[in-house]
Order: C-alpha cells, then sequence, then structure tokens
C-alpha cells in the first residue's frame, strides 16, 4: 500500500497513492510535468487525468472531445444541469465547473471506495455543487427528474469494458427521459476491429435520437488500432461545424462523421436491446503497454 500524500501540499517528489477499491487496484500517479496533477489507473490502466490547479485542462484525447461536446452543449458560460455516468477522478464533472460556474450536476459512480479515495486524495472545489452517488449508472440515472440533464456523459466500464445494461435501446430510452428536449447525450465507446460494437451501439442511438455524430482518431474507424469514440446524440441539430474544427485542431486529431456516412458505417448493424445486450470487447493487453 503507497503512501498517502495530500494533494494540496504536495511535495516535488510524490509518491503513488495505491488503494484496493471495488474495481480493482487504484493506483494514483503524480504527472512529473504538472505540479497538482495526477493519473488515475485501474488495475493498470489509465481512467482519468485531473490537474487540481487548472480543472479546465483534459489530457486524454477522448475526454478533450467530451469536453468539446461539454463546450457546445450551451452558450459558453451558461450553467448546465449535468449527469455523469462513470467518475473516475471526477475529471469531467471538475471541468464543467471551472468553465461553467454554478451548474448543477450529478456523478453516478458505482465504486464508493474508489469515490472516497478520489474525494480524499484528489478534493474537490467545495464550492462546486456536484452530487457523487455511490451506485449503478443505470439506477441512478432512473433517479434523475424528468427533462432535468443539458447533458448526460456516459463513460462506464468495468474491468476496463461497459456493461451491457449501458448499451442497449432501453437504456436510451432513460436517457432521453432524463434529458431536456434541446439537451445532449455523450457516450465514449471503446472498440476495435471488426468495430462490430461500435457499429452496433450507433444504430442503437439512431433508433431513438435524430442527430448523431461520432468522433474518432482515423486509425480506429478503420479498424487499425483498439481505441475510443465519442457518440453524440440530442434531438436537435447538433453545432456539426464548430465540433469538426475543435477536434480536428487538438493535438491528436479526430474525424468527425455524421449524417448519410454515419449510418452507412453501421453496415446494417441492429439496434441492441436488453435482451441481446452485451459487454463491449475487453482491450488487448498490447493497448497499455
Amino acid at each position: 500500500m503507497g503512501k498517502s500524500r495530500n494533494p494540496r501540499r504536495r511535495p516535488a517528489a510524490a509518491e503513488a497513492v495505491t488503494q484496493a477499491v471495488d474495481g480493482g487496484l487504484a493506483q494514483l500517479v503524480p504527472d512529473p510535468d504538472r505540479g497538482r496533477a495526477w493519473t488515475l489507473l485501474i488495475d493498470g490502466a489509465p481512467q482519468s487525468h485531473v490537474d487540481l490547479d487548472d480543472p479546465a485542462y483534459l489530457s486524454f484525447e477522448y475526454q478533450r472531445r467530451l469536453g468539446h461536446v461539454a463546450d457546445l452543449a450551451a452558450p459558453p458560460g451558461k450553467p448546465l444541469h449535468a449527469v455523469h455516468l462513470g467518475g473516475g477522478a471526477l475529471t469531467l464533472a471538475r471541468y464543467v465547473a471551472a468553465t461553467r460556474p454554478r451548474s448543477t450536476q450529478q456523478v453516478v459512480e458505482r465504486d464508493a471506495s474508489l469515490v472516497q479515495l478520489i474525494r480524499k486524495e484528489l478534493p474537490l472545489d467545495p464550492t462546486a455543487r456536484i452530487r457523487v452517488r455511490s451506485t449503478d449508472a443505470r439506477a441512478g440515472l432512473a433517479k434523475v427528474p424528468d427533462g432535468w440533464a443539458d447533458l448526460i456523459i456516459a463513460d462506464v466500464f468495468s474491468g476496463a469494458r461497459t456493461p451491457a445494461h449501458l448499451t442497449s435501446t432501453e437504456f436510451l430510452d432513460e436517457v432521453r427521459r432524463a434529458l431536456n428536449p434541446t439537451g445532449v447525450y455523450a457516450a465514449n465507446i471503446a472498440d476495435g476491429a471488426p468495430l462490430a460494437h461500435l457499429r452496433g451501439q450507433i444504430a442503437t442511438a439512431a433508433a431513438r435520437f435524430p442527430e448523431l455524430a461520432l468522433i474518432a482518431d482515423p486509425a480506429v474507424l478503420r479498424g487499425k488500432r483498439f481505441g475510443n469514440a465519442v457518440l453524440v446524440a440530442s434531438d436537435r441539430p447538433l453545432p456539426l461545424a464548430e465540433l469538426t474544427r475543435r477536434v480536428a485542431s487538438d493535438p491528436h486529431p479526430a474525424r468527425l462523421e455524421h449524417g448519410k456516412q454515419l449510418l452507412d458505417f453501421t453496415g446494417g448493424a441492429l439496434p441492441v436491446t436488453d435482451e441481446a445486450a452485451v459487454a463491449s470487447p475487453a482491450p488487448p493487453p498490447s493497448v497499455f503497454r
């Protein structure tokens, strides 16, 4: 067990914090390039990066892309009602709190011991309106009032796989119920060749939302490597031009697909139902080397 450090007074040569949590072995590793920044790993797999001095800084590619979605979910600076399914180190909740003060947020993270670790080692800004519930993501979503959310982000992994019950049309029915009419849903989806899971998730979202976009590294879309894609869905037109510009100008540029080209990408995949749902594929060991 590593020695805990208070991140508010972190020494230059900080040590990693290691602790068993419900989901495996959690590690908080200091970022050597940023004074009070840490990376969260679960069983060796990177989960989140947090800079306590600059919570608007997003290091991971997929989190930057989700940050762009949050930026465009409403006019700049306007407070949001946001729901985060999957908490990790609460990176995106911190980001919304920093970029949209007075936002009201709910985080649903099943791993209660992980939540305790993060609260202790990487404490939240006490002025941030962030409520964390330690329960299953779908059960937590069911408690969100009808039409409450401006933004719902799903970033849920158990053993590096998204649980099956968070991949279905029935799950998206709950998402739509909780969203207001102009709300936006964004999901982090991990897959590799032959991309059957990703294609099925696009088809599932298309069965419930009229407006879709997919953001991913071109190599992931071609099935050249296992990686993350961000699926964005709404009942209102999405700001495609600005979203395209932002993801293309990131340090690791991404491509945005939408419209007929995105639907064609599904290759005839059918929407996933609760009865047929399976967890997302496990990443190959090489991904985390």
